[in-house]
């Protein structure tokens, strides 16, 4: 393996460990090869009110890819790089075929402003300060970054099924949860083609990136990098697509092959 110009991880599951941390360790090594002058870019679902929490880890560069590609945040100016958001009109003509097509169907959206709910939305987590809650029709008043879409009857897989077909290629449909629950972008909007743009910025080519993922909404990122490695204890779908294998985000795996592919 030549040495890598970039790297792109996930952030839970993959790069942070069960309790919601990075390790000293993980740290060290991430400053390391920034040090290098390689970008470590974060490339995760998260919307920005959570990625806020590691982004001091981020490096001189200062820059992550959030919500599945649909946003990419400045660090160090704290401002936005570049917005990929879906267009209200087809994210309501879609909302509006799938309640249809599976009633129960519930929606959310992730913005710059936060998140909001339908009335009927069940979180699993906690509601930030401000939280809106409202019809879809209102919360997609203006273009969001995501769209949450949650089912409290069906399964993850018969759900996702039944969107899939729903939606016909329309959005963007993956999933990172353990629940049922889709996370909805813009028309080709994925981890991938928003890393291959900041790549091309940054003069580096799909070969030179080395990438780590755990969950389906890495897929696309793992599949377009040159170097590819699923956590120890990932979705078996990114355990066959890619092509190395790292120890579980709680053994510090991003670390551990970072530190032996750089020599640190």
């Amino acid at each position: 393996m030549t040495r890598p110009r970039l790297v792109a991880t996930d952030l839970d599951g993959t790069l942070v460990r069960s309790d919601g941390t990075v390790s000293d360790y993980t740290a060290d090594v991430l400053a390391k090869v920034e040090a290098l002058g390689v970008p470590v870019v974060f490339v995760t679902g998260r919307p920005l009110r959570w990625a806020e929490d590691v982004f001091e880890h981020v490096g001189e560069h200062g820059l992550a890819i959030i919500s599945n590609g649909a946003l990419v945040w400045d660090v160090a100016r704290s401002r936005v790089h570049l917005e990929r958001p879906i267009p209200s009109g087809l994210a309501m003509e879609v909302c509006r075929d799938l309640r249809a097509a599976v009633p129960g169907t519930a929606y959310a959206v992730e913005d710059l402003d936060g998140i909001g709910l339908e009335p009927h939305f069940m979180e699993r987590y906690p509601m930030p300060d401000g939280a809106r809650r409202a019809p879809v029709e209102d919360l997609l008043a203006r273009p969001p970054l995501k769209l949450l879409v949650r089912h409290e009857e069906l399964a993850p897989q018969d759900f996702w099924d039944r969107a899939e077909e729903v939606n016909a290629g329309r959005l963007t449909f993956t999933w990172s949860s353990s629940t049922t629950l889709l996370e909805v972008s813009g028309p080709g909007v994925t981890k991938a083609t928003t890393l291959e743009l900041l790549a091309r910025d940054l003069g580096v080519e799909a070969q030179d990136v080395i990438a780590f993922g755990d969950m389906p909404n890495d897929l696309p990122m793992l599949t377009w990098a040159g170097t590819a490695y699923a956590m120890a204890d990932a979705h078996p779908t990114v355990t066959a697509a890619a092509s190395h294998v790292a120890p579980g985000h709680d053994e510090d795996g991003v670390a551990r092959v970072l530190a032996g592919v750089f020599g640190l």
